[in-house]
């Protein structure tokens, strides 16, 4: 007798996002349903908007829950108080449709004051039926501090399956490549710069390039950081070994561009967790020297540093020689058929404690 499994219904917040849509299987249909965004609550949203996410609202979850089988947040509660959340969790449970929780960041890197991320976690961690997480670093964080076991299941890939690759090296100049985007809060590039544009001369056949988008740069910018940003670029705008490009934010083929033209690419992260650019750089073969900070090294084993001084070691380092900064990449087709089976898993385990 052949016994059908009902495929489940899952109701991603958000599912419009690039690591929500890697989650499935690449190559065979899959026994697990991602249903779409709801359209958002706003008068004209543009292509593609999830935010603000009406899987938030529980009065959303009330009428809409017979659509789904079980709810599984990853983003997009930045905006929402603790008591809004608990509300959320408790129509779930009063609904019989159980929270799975990715825990992607222990610090919201978007924001300097960690109290509010730190709050709401408080709330989805205790209320989430099932936990995952994508470093052992972070499963043992949320060991210590809520006494919940979450799920290790890793990043997948970010760069499309059929883009990914190994660069050619270089050779002469080694491009060290530092992205400060639009300075989000855990983004502080200036000392780093600092200290490498200091030991440029000792280190022959080095250039350094900095990406800024034009916003940090506007005159009377409130920001410090980028107010020191434009004395850095305007002391070195002419010195040699120093390149500096700014542009708005890329799309997805120049970013892989971008990423590929590095010979290492350094992350200027003053906190953090888990990064989405780390895992491009890795499906693209570019090195990455990661701060010793969050849970960066545990995603594939990138070095580290933990100050200035060290950051100066470990680019003269990799510069000689890059291998280490270059982990050997999984099989990322396997690799996501292994994260796809991973999901199912978590969530029929959520779904039969509800039936119990």
């Amino acid at each position: 007798m052949v016994v059908l499994i009902a495929p489940v219904r899952v109701a991603s917040v958000p599912a419009a996002h690039p690591y929500v849509r890697h989650l499935s299987d690449p190559d065979r249909p899959s026994a697990v349903i991602r249903l779409p965004d709801p359209a958002p609550a706003v008068a004209q949203p543009i292509p593609g908007q999830w935010w603000p996410p009406r899987l938030l609202d529980p009065g959303w979850v009330q009428a809409h829950h017979e659509e789904f089988d079980l709810l599984h947040l990853h983003f997009g509660f930045d905006a929402s108080t603790p008591g809004e959340l608990s509300d959320f969790a408790a129509v779930l449970r009063r609904c019989r449709r159980p929270l799975v929780f990715t825990v992607h960041d222990l610090l919201n890197p978007h924001f300097v004051d960690p109290e509010r991320h730190r709050d709401q976690l408080d709330v989805l961690v205790p209320a989430a039926a099932e936990l995952i997480t994508l470093t052992p670093g972070a499963a043992s964080v949320i060991s210590r501090r809520w006494g919940r076991t979450a799920a290790v299941i890793p990043h997948p890939h970010v760069v499309p399956l059929d883009r990914i690759g190994d660069r050619e090296p270089s050779g002469r100049p080694f491009v060290v490549g530092i992205h400060a985007k639009s300075l989000r809060a855990n983004i502080d590039p200036v000392p780093l710069l600092h200290e490498l544009t200091a030991a440029l001369p000792t280190m022959p056949g080095v250039v350094l390039r900095l990406d800024v988008h034009p916003d940090v740069l506007e005159p009377g910018h409130p920001d410090r950081r980028a107010i020191e940003l434009q004395r850095w670029i305007a002391q070195v705008r002419s010195q040699p070994g120093i390149r500096i490009e700014i542009h708005p934010r890329m799309d997805d083929g120049d970013l892989w561009t971008y990423l590929e033209s590095l010979d290492l690419c350094i992350l200027p992260y003053r906190f953090g967790t888990h990064s989405g650019w780390l895992e491009a750089c890795v499906d693209l073969g570019t090195a990455v020297l990661a701060p010793s900070a969050g849970c960066y090294h545990d995603q594939h084993g990138h070095p580290t540093f933990r100050d200035r001084a060290e950051l100066v070691e470990r680019v003269r380092e990799l510069a000689a020689d890059p291998s280490p900064a270059r982990p050997s990449r999984p099989d990322r087709p396997a690799q996501r058929r292994a994260i796809a089976v991973a999901h199912e898993r978590v969530y029929r385990r959520a779904l039969a404690a509800v039936a119990s």
